[in-house]
């Protein structure tokens, strides 16, 4: 979650002035607030690009109609905030996301004009390999991320704060290879998933693991709670209870090496050996070059697939700190309290907007 203060998570959940900020920063290096009517963010782990931005603005003259036009899908980009007004001229905002301008459309003599964009994942998966590009002399995670980043787009922060850095074997992708899948796959070995922050930095970081993380947030129902509804069940669908990761590298012509990490925690749903059954998965990567990596790696896929297969949406008052990944604890009215992982989520930029979260995973809290 990003670091808001206690003020501001508190006041959420109660009468608040909500604001928010969309900033236009054009390719002349000028930058501009943007008048809005209404705009979302949605954040989804699922996608290759994390984040995704739809703003309505009234303005007819932001419509482009050349490249040298102030408003333009030839490198603008937006930064958008939400936040609280404290009144007294105090007020705070936290990020949504930065987002490259993809597409300007309205009607020019009335509008209302509808501005996307995605989060800068989406450079780094645009700048396909146009030559065979190897991490040879880039002998671990770290420093081919950052090799692999820097030689397209030097001036994106990247955050490997959060990994334990990892030997990884020499990997070769050929013309046309997607960049980001190239870093998504060198994370991999330090069980790592990557991806842009709500400040538009590229992180490099293991998923916490639902099962031991603290909570960041509490959704609950009832009086000065902030949970509005909330819908669940249980699906069985992309649930793994363990996983086999195999590596072998020719280029560094090392032998093949494998590692099966399984649940063998008796008291879990998805036990190994229980009523589950056995449901493997599967990852396969030259990075992987000893069974230390091949076991990192298979843990961290099965801290994410062997989630208790329990699901849930929730509808809550918005609290536009949260990231996915994050786990949350859903307080009810009976008293039940189970913990969540945050999956993906929705802001909508008006003050009226419900605030929408896809969860996954779910463990009884006591």
């Amino acid at each position: 979650m990003y670091p808001a203060t206690a003020r501001f998570l508190s006041t959420l959940a109660e009468s608040h002035r909500v604001i928010s900020e969309v900033e236009l920063h054009r390719t002349d290096g000028v930058v501009e607030l943007l008048e809005h009517t209404s705009g979302s963010v949605t954040a989804d782990r699922g996608s290759a690009c994390r984040r995704t931005c739809t703003v309505t603005v009234p303005d007819v003259s932001v419509i482009p109609r050349s490249a040298r036009d102030r408003v333009n899908v030839y490198g603008a980009y937006l930064v958008i905030r939400r936040g609280i007004d404290y009144g007294g001229g105090k007020r705070e905002l936290v990020p949504l996301g930065v987002f490259r301008l993809d597409q300007v459309t309205g009607d020019r003599a009335q509008g209302p004009v509808t501005l996307e964009g995605k989060s800068f994942e989406v450079y780094l998966s645009d700048d396909k390999f146009t030559a065979a590009t190897s991490t040879r002399g880039f002998g671990t995670v770290a420093t081919a991320v950052n090799y692999l980043v820097s030689s397209s787009m030097p001036s994106l922060s990247v955050d490997t704060s959060r990994l334990i850095d990892t030997a990884i074997g020499t990997t070769t992708w050929d013309v046309q290879g997607d960049r980001m899948e190239a870093i998504r796959e060198v994370a991999q070995a330090a069980g790592c998933e990557v991806y842009c922050d709500a400040a538009g930095t590229l992180v490099v970081a293991p998923l916490p693991n639902p099962l031991t993380t603290p909570p960041v947030w509490d959704v609950a129902a009832g009086e000065r709670g902030t949970l509005i509804k909330a819908s669940g069940g249980m699906s069985a669908a992309g649930v793994y209870n363990g996983i086999l990761a195999t590596g072998e590298n020719t280029e560094d012509n090392t032998v093949r090496v494998s590692a099966l990490v399984v649940d063998n925690d008796p008291t879990s749903p998805t036990y190994w050996s229980g009523p589950f059954g056995h449901r493997p998965g599967f990852i396969s990567s030259s990075t992987l070059t000893t069974t230390a990596a091949c076991t990192a790696a298979a843990t961290a896929e099965l801290n994410s697939r062997r989630l208790p297969n329990a699901v849930a949406d929730l509808s809550s008052l918005p609290n536009p700190a949260l990231e996915p990944g994050d786990v949350i604890r859903a307080i009810y009215l009976d008293g039940s309290r189970e913990l969540h992982q945050v999956q993906s989520l929705t802001i909508g930029l008006e003050p009226s907007s419900e605030f929408t979260l896809s969860l996954i995973g779910s463990k009884e809290d006591s």
